[in-house]
Formats: C-alpha cells, structure tokens, sequence
C-alpha cells in the first residue's frame, strides 16, 4: 500500500498502467453521484443543518482533526452538536451511540477520540443517515450534525461542505486506482482547507503542528523536550504517519526507532512493543494503545486555521439555521 501511495504522487509507470482502471472508476462513481441527483436514489434530508468534513483523496488528509476544531468552535458558539461517522475500521455491526470508556474496536478508533475530545453527542452507523435519525431522537434539541467524512455519502442531504486536503493536494490528479482521488477535483463544496504547500488548490489555510507536551492514559503531560533522554520508538497508524515523525525530529527528538503502522491499526498485540522504549504516538493511535501499553504517550496535533474559514463558515451555518428546517437557500 505504502508503495501504491507514493505512485499516486506522480504520474509514473505504475500510475501509467492503472489508468485505464481509473476510467472504470469514473464512470461507476459518476453513476452513483447521477442516481441521487436524479432522484433514481433516495436522499434524507433531516430537520437541522448537517456539516460533512470530508476529502476526496484516499488515505485521509488530517479531517478528524478539523472536526474536533469545527465542533469546538460551534459549541462555543452557544450550539447543540451531535456527530455522525461510519466508524471505519470497528468490528460491531449495528448503530449506536460512542461512550468515553467504549473501545476502539466496538466503535472505531476516529468516533472514539472525537468523543472525548468533545464531549458532545457522536453515533455510529454504516449509514450514516441511520446515526443521524438515532441521534436527533437521543438529542431532540440538537441544532447542527457534522458528519465526519461523508462527502462522498450522497444518501444524507448536507447544507455545507467542507474538503479538507493535505500536503499530498491531489497527488497526481488521477482518479483511484491510478491517482489518489475519489472523484475529479475541483469539484463544487463550499469551503476548502488545505496547507501552504498545497500548490494549485485555492482555499483557506490551515496549519498543522504538535503540541508542546504529550500526555499519557492517566492523563499525566509531560513537556515534549522532557521526553528527549529516552530510548524512544514511535509509531503512527495513520494514513500518512510520515509528517507525524518528521514533527517530532523538529522538536529535537532523536528517534530510535519509527513504525509506519496500517491507517486504523488495531494494537491488538503488544508482544512487539520494546518494554524498554518509550513510546509515542498520536492521539488516534492512543484510544487503543492505551490498553497495552498506558505509559505509552500521546502527542496532539495542534491546528490553526485563518480567521477567515471561520467567518465564511458562520456566515453560511447562519443562513441554514434561520432557514425552515436548514434547508438550502440561495
């Protein structure tokens, strides 16, 4: 996978002979999109404005923590919020709402973090219009739903959209299998993040960088800089774990060892843990490391986004909440 992630970078030899595969894919996904604008399939629209974050390149491009940022900022704003995730990677069938003290592989390890993280409403489901109407029936008086990831969702009708990229943009502009994108960009969402490095995609800027401390499952926080004397192994089972080392060697880290784990990786086994390392790892990867091993600590991410996304985001969430049942409006 990781050899099929760097060919997505640049249109080169392996890109070159799944093209013709990446065709296929347009059409099957073009279908999909044309069947529910068409009416051919049924789109739930419910009573209060929904928020997808998602992307449309594969592997994740960092929209977990842009929800975790978009929940806390509407809270503040005085709003009900309830989330909505398909749960990738759990392995209990079935819709139901993600406790503190559930387990990654009951609900998914993103739900999970976004919960604590949050503290506010987050149910899980395949469909996720089905998380939704369990919600708003948990949570009558919840005002707003973010959906996180779903933009490619079309069975629950949305009011904003918001596509989040990383470093990678569009890769090489290819659809999958030859390119990383799930669908032909630039496509029609209203507001975009993406990094300063992200060339060619207009949107607002958001920055990403580690926080100045880790913390571990007692909730014990440590300065980052404190942790340098040890022999330290760290590991990422996330989509694209290599900026999340490279961070840590630009916090003057000297890393002994580094894991490129599979996005999701369950750590159902910790035999292969150094007992003698200390360990870091990211806050997604912590909600289920933390069983094995809970000195393990986690480092957050810290984002920035310019004023100005949110500006744009109140303006338009503004229209939809005083809109009959944040319906769309011009």
């Amino acid at each position: 996978m990781r050899a099929l992630q760097r060919a997505w970078l640049r249109r080169g030899p392996m890109a070159c002979v799944l093209w013709p595969l990446s065709l296929l894919y347009r059409l099957v996904a073009g279908a999909n999109r044309l069947a529910f604008a068409s009416g051919l399939r049924h789109v739930t629209r419910l009573p209060v404005p929904v928020v997808v974050v998602g992307n449309v390149i594969a592997g994740g491009a960092g929209k977990t923590p842009v929800v975790i940022a978009l929940v806390r900022h509407l809270t503040r704003q005085g709003l009900q919020v309830g989330i909505v995730s398909r749960g990738y990677g759990r392995r209990q069938a079935g819709c139901f709402e993600v406790g503190p003290h559930d387990e990654a592989r009951r609900v998914g390890d993103e739900p999970l973090l976004v919960q604590r993280e949050t503290g506010v409403p987050v149910f899980v489901a395949a469909r996720r219009v089905e998380a939704a109407q369990a919600l708003l029936l948990a949570y009558p008086g919840t005002q707003v739903i973010v959906s996180d990831d779903g933009l490619q969702h079309h069975a629950l009708a949305r009011d904003i959209e918001i596509c989040v990229f990383d470093a990678r943009g569009t890769g090489n502009g290819w659809l999958l299998p030859a390119g990383p994108l799930r669908e032909p960009w630039p496509r029609k969402v209203d507001l975009v993040l993406r990094p300063e490095d992200a060339h060619g995609i207009a949107g607002h800027t958001v920055w990403r960088t580690l926080a100045s401390h880790a913390v571990r499952a007692d909730g014990t926080r440590a300065p980052l800089g404190s942790l340098g004397g040890h022999k330290l192994h760290a590991l990422a089972g996330i989509a694209n774990p290599q900026p999340f080392f490279d961070m840590l060697r630009g916090a003057g880290l000297h890393l002994e060892r580094t894991f490129a784990l599979p996005d999701h990786h369950a750590f159902e086994d910790g035999s292969k843990l150094d007992p003698g390392a200390t360990l870091l790892c990211t806050e997604k990867d912590a909600v289920k490391l933390w069983r094995l091993r809970p000195d393990a600590w986690a480092v957050p991410l810290q984002l920035e986004i310019e004023p100005a996304f949110w500006e744009e985001l109140d303006r338009r969430l503004d229209r939809k909440l005083s809109s009959a049942h944040g319906s769309p409006t011009p």
